[in-house]
């Protein structure tokens, strides 16, 4: 469908008909002629539907660098000039309702140059020397046209030359390889002002190919084109085309590395092709074009006029471009992807060259960084081309590519910044923001190493130790790297965007409430406060208030189970946004605070200890609120704010809160098909989907506060701790958005918060034994 030009209404009416009638006929063909009942093998069914509903251009049409024909024809060694009958009959003649009459064809033409041109419909027979015209190397022909082969063209190979016409179809010693002709998708055909008329040249239809293997052992090759009147079935097209070329590759390669590529994306790489250039250019590009889309242009600078080009201030002007475009076909572009086949690109004068394809994937081929493209450019006019990457089609192909990839390692992104407040809580250190959290895994070497290399270093080797061939090594650590990159990107704004939101929050709360306690010394609200008195001691509220987590659990677990994950999560969600507020809030209070009464002592510093009192007493409310210093049990002689405290609970709630809502995301899909199916009839969720997402329940509840860690068993002096868990965890999430997977950190989740939940039974069941190895018993 991406190959249809549609540049009228009637042409798309015409199409849809086609593509009706070409369904039609496929559905027909389910069909079991023998039985008259439809296939009930499902092999089968995609088999048919792959036949009919393929493009007719072989996918491997091209391949490897040389991009030859992929249906090659079998050798022929008789050394009696006798033809390969493997040749004969792989390459079947025309239907007999295309034969021409023996008087159908007219003078024949002797070509003497390597480059033959069909301009009208003049039923001549053009006589090609292999020999002669395949000399210095030019073994390969190739040969376009709109013409339709059989009606409109034949092509046959001959050990001799013969005279008549009647000799061949009787001499089995010329071989006819019309069929050997490949459709692909052409333009619109010129415009015309008048009938008879021709604007410009008409674009190829067709490409014809023969290799030396081909073409081994007959000495012509002849082109003939139908007399006008007898074309049958259609009218002939408007304007006739056909050029054919005997070539060597060689002469039309060009190898375009990495490093140009990258470079191109500041400076364009030229290429200049003077007259009776090589008509099929191979241009191999290091790097797929499906990850590096190419933008190419293709400018006229002459069209063979009096061998000569246009001057350089004439070149590219109004009147070159219209005499050009009468003599020259417009250029065609084959583009081979080892993954996704043969794209075609008609009428390329500008254009941004794209494959369909996914390289430097884990599961990619050695062979899949690359994309050949071959050019079909008319020989007889001269060109200059300008080739570069295009930064935003490069930018968006990334994005649509990789983004499942990118979306796992958020999840690693997240996991590792969770390990590095959990390790910082261990070593009895202040558990840091998860922006500084983040900003530390990002350090080269030791830390960038370990949490964005390592991974790619135990991909590769799970590839060599199973059956999975190996990925291109470079491109797939380039782009599971530059993916990496791109999560830590999208996790630091998704943390100063929820930051921000937290922050103008807390610091609106702290000014309202400043307003409060300033209007309760200077107003009576005894009303307002035995209202809020006698709602905060009814029953629910009270219960609300002592068992909050064993509220949101049942609640979450509720809608996990009877309704959708999504919606359980995001009761989970919605718990943290309290938690973190509440924290931020205090320390807000407790900085501003302290800040008034810092400011205050230095304002009356010679005042006297009366005033120092005075200050001292209109704070004595607020103290009880917000107490100014804590002390660490087992540690007497150092204190520690309580502000600092409260914001290293907003740093492990907001960390937590991050996590969570990267859950909640990878649920939407989901639940927008759920709800778009309300009313219709609904069913219990999955079972296993309900059993992990109880399990991200469990790890938002059981490690609510940072206080609650666990180990799973000792080994030596060493025990497997919180932050280990999520290290693995990381790892685990890596990996699966290597593999395309990243609804696999389910499991990380999950199982991290069974476990938590099933060593907090413990620990509760031995007491408060968790306290034994932590300094910080205080926080909570």
């Amino acid at each position: 469908m991406r190959n249809v030009w549609l540049s009228m209404e009637h042409q798309v009416i015409l199409w849809c008909n086609q593509l009706v009638v070409q369904m039609s006929h496929t559905l027909l063909s389910l069909i079991d002629m023998k039985t008259g009942q439809p296939l009930n093998h499902v092999h089968q069914r995609l088999g048919i539907f792959k036949k009919m509903l393929d493009s007719g251009i072989p996918k491997n049409f091209f391949a490897s660098t040389q991009l030859q024909q992929a249906h090659k024809s079998d050798h022929i060694h008789d050394k009696k000039k006798k033809v390969n009958p493997g040749l004969s009959s792989g390459v079947s003649g025309c239907p007999s309702s295309s034969q021409w009459s023996e008087d159908g064809l007219e003078r024949d033409l002797y070509i003497q140059t390597s480059t033959t041109t069909v301009l009208a419909m003049d039923g001549r027979r053009r006589w090609l020397d292999i020999q002669k015209l395949g000399e210095d190397g030019k073994n390969h022909f190739v040969f376009v046209t709109n013409l339709s082969p059989c009606s409109g063209v034949r092509l046959h190979l001959w050990r001799e030359k013969e005279t008549s016409a009647s000799e061949v179809s009787m001499n089995k010693r010329v071989v006819e390889v019309t069929a050997k002709m490949v459709h692909v998708p052409s333009g619109p055909a010129p415009r015309q002002i008048e009938p008879g008329s021709q604007t410009e040249q008409a674009p190829p239809s067709a490409i014809f190919w023969l290799g030396p293997q081909d073409m081994h052992g007959f000495r012509f090759l002849t082109v003939s084109v139908a007399p006008r009147p007898t074309v049958s079935g259609r009218p002939p097209p408007a304007a006739s085309m056909g050029v054919g070329q005997f070539f060597n590759p060689k002469d039309g390669e060009k190898i375009f590395s990495s490093y140009l590529l990258i470079s191109s994306l500041y400076t364009e790489q030229d290429m200049i092709l003077k007259e009776d250039h090589p008509l099929a250019l191979s241009l191999t590009f290091s790097a797929s074009l499906g990850l590096l889309p190419v933008s190419l242009s293709i400018k006229t600078t002459g069209c063979g006029i009096k061998k000569s080009e246009f001057p350089i201030e004439e070149s590219g002007d109004e009147e070159t471009s219209r005499l050009c475009k009468r003599r020259c076909f417009p250029p065609v572009a084959l583009a081979w992807d080892a993954i996704s086949g043969l794209h075609v690109f008609p009428n390329l004068y500008s254009e941004t060259i794209v494959v369909d394809s996914s390289p430097a994937l884990w599961s990619s081929s050695q062979n899949s960084d690359k994309t050949n493209v071959l050019l079909l450019i008319d020989p007889h006019c001269s060109y200059t081309s300008t080739i570069g990457v295009s930064v935003t089609a490069s930018a968006g192909r990334f994005l649509l590519l990789y983004f499942s990839q990118i979306s796992g390692l958020c999840f690693a992104v997240a996991f590792f910044a969770l390990m590095r407040q959990a390790y910082a809580w261990e070593l009895d250190q202040p558990i840091p923001s998860l922006l500084s959290a983040v900003e530390s895994n990002l350090r080269i070497p030791r830390a960038f190493f370990f949490l964005a290399i390592l991974p790619i270093c135990f991909a590769v080797l799970l590839s060599c130790l199973s059956s999975k061939a190996l990925p291109p090594i470079i491109s797939f650590t380039v782009v599971a790297i530059l993916c990496y990159v791109f999560a830590n990107g999208a996790i630091v704004l998704l943390i100063l965007l929820s930051q921000m939101l937290f922050y103008v929050a807390g610091i609106l709360h702290v000014a309202v409430k400043k307003w409060w306690q300033v209007c309760e010394r200077n107003f009576s609200f005894h009303f307002l406060q035995r209202i809020s008195s006698s709602f905060a001691s009814t029953r629910v509220v009270r219960i609300l208030m002592t068992n909050p987590l064993l509220i949101t659990s049942l609640l979450a677990i509720t809608l996990v189970c009877l309704v959708h994950p999504a919606l359980g999560l995001f009761v989970l969600l919605l718990s943290h946004v309290p938690g973190c507020h509440s924290a931020l809030s205090s320390f807000l209070m407790t900085s501003f605070r302290s800040h008034v009464q810092t400011k205050e002592f230095y304002e009356s510093g010679s005042e006297g200890e009366g005033t120092e009192m005075l200050h001292n007493s209109s704070y004595d409310n607020n103290s009880k609120l917000f107490p100014t210093n804590e002390t660490r049990r087992g540690s007497p002689k150092y204190t520690k704010s309580y502000g600092d405290a409260q914001l290293e609970i907003f740093h492990h709630r907001h960390g937590l809160l991050v996590l969570h809502l990267l859950a909640v995301l990878m649920f939407v899909p989901s639940l927008v098909a759920w709800l778009q199916r309300v009313g219709i009839g609904q069913n219990l969720p999955w079972f296993w989907d309900s059993v992990l997402s109880i399990g991200v329940v469990l790890h938002g509840l059981c490690n609510s506060k940072p206080e609650f860690s666990f180990y799973l068993f000792p080994i030596g002096s060493w025990e497997i701790r919180l932050s280990f868990a999520y290290l693995v965890a990381g790892y685990f999430s890596y990996l699966s958005a290597l593999a395309l997977a990243p609804y696999r950190v389910f499991y990380a989740m999950a199982g991290i918060g069974i476990v938590s939940f099933a060593f907090r039974v413990i620990q509760r069941k031995n007491g408060e034994a968790y306290h034994r190895n932590r300094k910080h018993s205080h926080r909570h």
